[in-house]
């Protein structure tokens, strides 16, 4: 029986609705979701199983919605890395960012840069931040780069792996999400860590982004401790 996850991964949804519920814009609740980021954060970092913390902050598909809203996400993102940046240094905490980062400003780009680069050293928890994240993406990306090895020369097909399909992924170098938590009430995976979710438990909660404080992500790891994780064995060979 499972203990405690060494990473967990998490939807982060809800924000929108949260804030139509109190006739708020809806990048006020993106606002309220950052709070509640930052106490997912400070829970994990107390909790020393917990080795990996990702969380889905914008996707591929994000860049359609309306455009006031983009803009505040990316002035928020900004704004939070400034603001944080320092805590996550102070706390032994090492920021990841996951994603394509083109479709970025050249000034966040560098932000974004800057903060990797300065809590590198982290060891007490790292974060990974999914912008610009889609996982049929990041498989493509992956294949791509491969198959481009094997054109060259550099790779026989038959060397081709999990294990280096895996390193060529954006989250290469952190083990699989043991715990999957998405909020808000939906149940999907939504195009989030398509090839790190294949065992992981998958955990729904009808609570929205804003509200899920650290009681709901004790709950989820409760839960968690409950699960037998059996990868393709019988709970009898696991005793």
């Amino acid at each position: 029986m499972s203990v405690a996850p060494k990473h967990v991964a998490v939807i982060m949804d809800g924000n929108g609705r949260w804030a139509k519920q109190r006739f708020m814009p809806r990048v006020a609740g993106h606002r309220a979701g950052r709070s509640a980021a930052r106490k997912t954060v400070e829970y994990c970092a107390r909790h020393a199983d917990i080795d990996v913390l990702t969380l889905f902050a914008f996707s591929t598909e994000n860049w359609s919605r309306p455009e006031d809203e983009v803009n505040g996400l990316m002035e928020l993102f900004a704004t939070a890395l400034n603001d944080e940046l320092p805590k996550l240094q102070e706390n032994g905490i090492r920021l990841r960012f996951i994603g394509d980062w083109s479709r970025f400003s050249n000034k966040l780009q560098a932000q974004m840069h800057h903060s990797q680069e300065v809590t590198a050293t982290g060891r007490r928890l790292t974060v990974q931040l999914a912008l610009n994240y889609g996982g049929r993406a990041e498989i493509v990306r992956a294949s791509r780069q491969l198959a481009e090895q094997v054109k060259a020369g550099a790779l026989q097909p038959e060397a081709i792996t999990e294990e280096t399909i895996a390193s060529h992924l954006y989250s290469r170098g952190v083990p699989d999400p043991d715990l999957f938590i998405r909020t808000g009430g939906e149940s999907r995976i939504s195009n989030f860590l398509l090839w790190g979710l294949a065992y992981s438990e998958l955990y729904f909660s009808a609570t929205l982004w804003p509200d899920f404080d650290e009681a709901a992500m004790q709950e989820a790891v409760d839960w968690f401790a409950t699960r037998q994780r059996r990868f393709g064995k019988t709970g009898e060979q696991l005793g």
